[in-house]
């Protein structure tokens, strides 16, 4: 089976890529070419066929889907990026979709594709937490991100083409553990479901040879066992860190107008079986990446607060009003 990733060395790009090889797939990798993902493909060079290509350049996306079985498709342009150049991330996600499509569509032979979507396509649910993959999408106004994830979905549902679209959750991973700014933009009433970005890896290597995902909108979440409100989860973190719970004021935090959820899946764990790792058990596995840094950490803590703080322009706005 011959399967070309697309984004295969970001985040879940390479947890899938790991999947993958463990499968002994044929595995073709498309990304973009610099310094960072040279340095992680170097890794794979002697396991994987490596193409270098940017995915608005219909002639590269065409080399890339050239002779495949399945295109797993995860490249993106995600936020903050996504969010301040709007236009350059539409160009990538959509944009980049079509070019993937319109190769598939021009093979002999027509590949198979996964993409992977986004939870950020409901829109704001604080008031209806549990979401079913039935639900209709309402992207928030001001969210690009989810609205060109969106526009994504229906040009693979309409291309005539074998599709599965997993929409997947809040994804944490041992390796991506900064504090973003966007952190702030989660009013602390959400409530959040996480999924370690392995489980998502071996959820799409998983989908390759499963005839039951083709046609179907599939959510991939962590289960009950990974189900948290964003003030709980926040407080663990922080007190990992060794920043303390309650940390920062909920003033620094927006009260509506983000996304997140609890997700249904019972039909993708049914057919992928892929909900391996807990709450706890990522929380533990923190705990034991940050040990180290943990004291030092400490020592700064006044210093972290303000900092943190300074990247909240809720909180900017609330000391304004004193």
């Amino acid at each position: 089976m011959k399967v070309l990733l697309t984004g295969s060395f970001g985040n879940v790009g390479l947890s899938t890529l790991e999947e993958l090889i463990r499968k002994n797939y044929s595995i073709r990798v498309f990304d973009i070419y610099n310094k960072k993902n040279r340095k992680i493909a170097s890794k794979y060079k002697d396991q994987v066929d490596i193409i270098w290509g940017d995915l608005r350049n219909p002639t590269d996306v065409e080399h890339a889907v050239e002779g495949q079985d399945v295109v797993i498709h995860t490249a993106a342009i995600i936020p903050p990026l996504a969010d301040k150049r709007p236009k350059f991330a539409e160009s990538v996600n959509v944009g980049g979709t079509k070019n993937i499509i319109n190769a598939m569509k021009n093979q002999p032979q027509k590949p198979k594709i996964i993409f992977t979507s986004s939870v950020s396509i409901y829109g704001d649910r604080v008031d209806n937490p549990l979401i079913k993959p039935t639900d209709v999408p309402r992207p928030n106004p001001d969210d690009e991100y989810a609205k060109q994830k969106l526009r994504c979905e229906e040009i693979i549902k309409s291309s005539g083409l074998d599709w599965s679209i997993y929409r997947l959750t809040y994804i944490v991973s041992l390796n991506k553990l900064h504090m973003d700014p966007l952190m702030f933009d989660m009013p602390l009433s959400t409530c959040i479901e996480i999924c370690d970005t392995k489980d998502v890896g071996f959820a799409l290597a998983a989908g390759v040879e499963n005839k039951y995902i083709w046609g179907e909108v599939l959510h991939i979440a962590g289960g009950e066992r990974c189900r948290i409100s964003y003030r709980e989860y926040l407080n663990e973190m922080l007190g990992i860190f060794g920043l303390g719970q309650n940390f920062l004021p909920s003033e620094a935090f927006s009260v509506a107008g983000f996304h997140c959820g609890f997700m249904t899946t019972d039909k993708s764990q049914a057919l992928l079986n892929y909900q391996r790792y807990s709450l706890d058990e990522y929380f533990n596995n923190v705990r034991k990446k940050v040990a180290f840094s943990r004291f030092f950490t400490m020592m700064f803590r006044p210093f972290a607060r303000k900092y943190l703080l300074n990247k909240s322009h809720y909180y900017k706005k609330y000391l304004n009003t004193l």
